[in-house]
């Protein structure tokens, strides 16, 4: 039975593609009814008809809200339809901990032989989760891992035979999926965010930790200290710091070629891998490269240090970013779409150190009020190009300009990625 497909996305066509084409889709963007070349269907959402369709699969970025998901019976996400049957019970995965034996370094075994079904590791949390996929799928890579999910590869589109499934993992993902769970599950620290979408902290909260609900006796979940648990069968490890990380797994901060939130990132990577195979590879974590956009250092032609952190598209990403480099003063881009997030802590810590802030995009206004709140000097740019010229008039070779929005660029730009290449090339031309 193919299933009827709520948005015509990457994760929806790839779906259909896995399921040989002829499957139906409905989506926001269709006007009229219409045939693609793989012969599937793709009709406006407001045609969609419950008692027609047997099973439901969704685009993940649909809310809650939305008409089409409010109307479907037999719903799931690309996470139930492709790992939801795994069968339950005891004795199931062959990789599995106690609750007595992690801290004592007895640890998961690997498995003797490829799975029926992948062994899923996923990645969640507000900041950091695309980074931490890679570094851990760097990690495990000679043993067969392969990364997807929210990263960008579809789970329709990664190889079965792959042992092991390290999945970047959404919010919107965990909200919909509701049979699917992981063998491993790592949250990364949370802080509000997509509030539009979830409704309120309470809601995001509770999404983030759904995987608990389904995993079972035998499977790790990582999770921060001081969170609201449901009730689980997993085994939970609370985290509250990277000297916990190294105590807890017997890590070695001082061998990694990271710091703030990157080191932290290192080091919940070789936790798992401290986990699974009793490893620790820190020559070849330090090997791995960072994608583009995130704490991305260049130097002008006068030898100033200017960080291409645009990725920084929430709270909490800003604020990591700025406690490293909180040793000198900074000259901080904010701005843009901040998605309805109360940026207060931000403030808050920003009022402690060295800093002038420039404001660009929508959300200046609110910037400039809370400025005058916490008494913490702010230049309203409105754009990039004026904020760029700005810094350029009081930055030395001590200082550093920093680019970390706490905001989505959609308001002036196509996406982080083009926000951080103008502000790449308003720098190079200096």
């Amino acid at each position: 039975m193919k299933p009827t497909l709520f948005g015509y996305g990457l994760t929806t066509k790839a779906i259909a593609h896995k399921l040989g084409g002829g499957c139906t889709f409905f989506d926001d963007n269709c006007k009229e009814t219409y045939t693609d070349e793989r012969g599937n269907t793709i009709r406006p959402s407001s045609e969609f008809n419950p008692e027609e369709s047997q099973l439901e699969v969704t685009t993940p970025s649909l809310p809650p809200k939305h008409p089409l998901i409010q109307k479907a019976k037999h719903l799931m996400s690309e996470y139930d339809f492709f790992l939801g049957s795994r069968e339950q019970g005891a004795g199931s995965n062959p990789m599995r901990v106690s609750q007595s034996n992690t801290h004592n370094h007895s640890y998961l075994l690997p498995p003797t032989s490829y799975l029926s079904k992948p062994f899923t590791i996923w990645i969640s949390g507000t900041n950091g989760k695309t980074t931490t996929t890679q570094m851990l799928t760097h990690l495990l890579k000679k043993r067969g891992a392969v990364s997807g999910g929210n990263i960008g590869t579809p789970l329709a589109d990664l190889p079965k035979e792959a042992p092991i499934w390290v999945l970047e993992t959404s919010s919107f993902t965990l909200h919909h999926t509701k049979s699917a769970s992981p063998d491993i599950y790592l949250l990364l620290p949370i802080t509000p965010d997509h509030l539009d979408w979830h409704g309120t902290p309470e809601a995001y909260e509770a999404d983030k930790l759904r995987p608990l609900l389904t995993m079972r006796e035998g499977e790790l979940a990582l999770v921060p200290k001081g969170l609201n648990l449901p009730k689980t069968n997993a085994f939970i490890i609370e985290y509250d710091s990277n000297e916990f990380l190294c105590d807890y797994f017997r890590l070695d901060a001082s061998k990694l070629n990271y710091k703030g939130a990157f080191l932290q990132d290192a080091l919940l990577s070789l936790a798992i891998t401290r986990v699974l195979f009793d490893e620790t590879d820190y020559d070849l974590l330090n090997r791995f490269t960072r994608d583009a956009h995130r704490q991305e250092e260049l130097t002008d032609n006068k030898g100033r240090l200017w960080v291409n952190d645009s990725k920084a598209t929430n709270l909490d990403a800003t604020i990591q970013a700025v406690k490293g480099y909180g040793d000198r003063h900074i000259d901080l881009i904010l701005g843009g779409d901040d998605k309805g997030v109360d940026l207060t802590p931000l403030f808050a810590l920003l009022q402690t150190i060295n800093v002038t802030v420039y404001s660009i995009g929508t959300n200046s206004k609110k910037l400039k009020a809370l400025a005058e709140q916490f008494n913490v000097p702010l230049q309203e740019a409105g754009t990039l190009k004026t904020a760029v010229s700005q810094i350029d008039k009081v930055l030395t070779k001590e200082s550093v300009a920093l680019l970390s929005p706490a905001a989505a660029s959609f308001d002036q730009f196509n996406s982080y990625k083009h926000r951080g290449e103008t502000f790449i090339d308003l720098v190079k031309k200096l």
